[in-house]
């Protein structure tokens, strides 16, 4: 039968057979067209590749029917098997599907991007690499955590890197009985005599609140990000020590246990 067929309708087969040789080619040749465009327009790889191989699969099978169809194949009930087999594989991989979807969200709309310090998906850490399906995080301690872009975009994220300058807040507390003017002057010499300090915007210092066993000062000094980290440990240090030499005293937690005589 299948001798029989070809020899009745060799012509449509041979240029069924070059329709689908000579389509795939121009598929080819357009796809690359479109991948150098991106590529122009600084789309992300990951994207262009998943752009690629998903027009060059779709190409292919409409390519195939084409050919089919013109040697008397009828295509209809091809269709109808491939939707039916589009929405199975779609519900069975619904989660997958999701990632895939929001990873071409985070991609598109750049939230982060490959270095960033985030926390997303109650995770913190430094954008490793950004894929069609996960995202990897290394946190501080070199762990590498793979989280799913879904979980990603369905949250809040918070992009500690994004902005060139960051704001580094502090809450000392004093004793009352220590000299408030000068626990403000010791604060404020510290952030002027500390490069790293911008002076725009000019940094605060001020009585944020009058406890019930402390005077709060509030301190907030603007730093470039790359500087935060090693600021805040320096601050901390630095006021301390300042504090110990001008007798400054930093209230901590007391029990009063008062004892019966009674007993003894």
């Amino acid at each position: 039968m299948i001798v029989d067929f070809i020899s009745a309708n060799f012509l449509n087969v041979i240029v069924a057979i070059a329709i689908f040789f000579i389509g795939k080619i121009i598929a080819k040749y357009f796809i690359k067209i479109l991948v150098k465009i991106m590529l122009r327009a600084k789309v992300d790889i990951t994207l262009v590749k998943f752009i690629e191989n998903m027009l060059f699969a779709i190409s292919l099978v409409a390519i195939a029917l084409t050919s089919l169809t013109h040697i008397g194949v009828e295509t209809t009930s091809f269709v109808t098997v491939f939707g039916t087999v589009g929405i199975a594989i779609a519900l069975a991989f619904k989660d997958s599907l999701s990632n895939v979807g929001a990873g071409i969200m985070i991609i598109l709309f750049r939230p982060f991007k490959v270095g960033d310090t985030v926390l997303c998906a109650g995770e913190y850490g430094v954008i490793e690499e950004i894929l069609i399906f996960h995202t990897m995080l290394k946190t501080p301690d070199n762990k590498v955590i793979i989280i799913p872009n879904s979980k990603i975009t369905n949250g809040s994220i918070t992009n500690y890197t994004l902005k060139e300058f960051r704001r580094c807040d502090f809450v000392f507390q004093v004793s009352y009985d220590s000299d408030i003017k000068k626990v403000k002057e010791i604060l404020n010499n510290l952030l002027l005599s500390d490069s790293r300090v911008l002076d725009e915007p000019k940094a605060l210092v001020a009585v944020g609140e009058l406890a019930s066993s402390s005077v709060d000062f509030v301190v907030r000094a603007w730093v470039k990000n790359s500087d935060f980290s090693s600021f805040r440990f320096d601050m901390l240090e630095r006021v301390k020590l300042e504090f110990d030499k001008y007798s400054i005293t930093i209230p901590y937690q007391q029990i009063d246990i008062n004892l019966n005589k009674q007993f003894f």
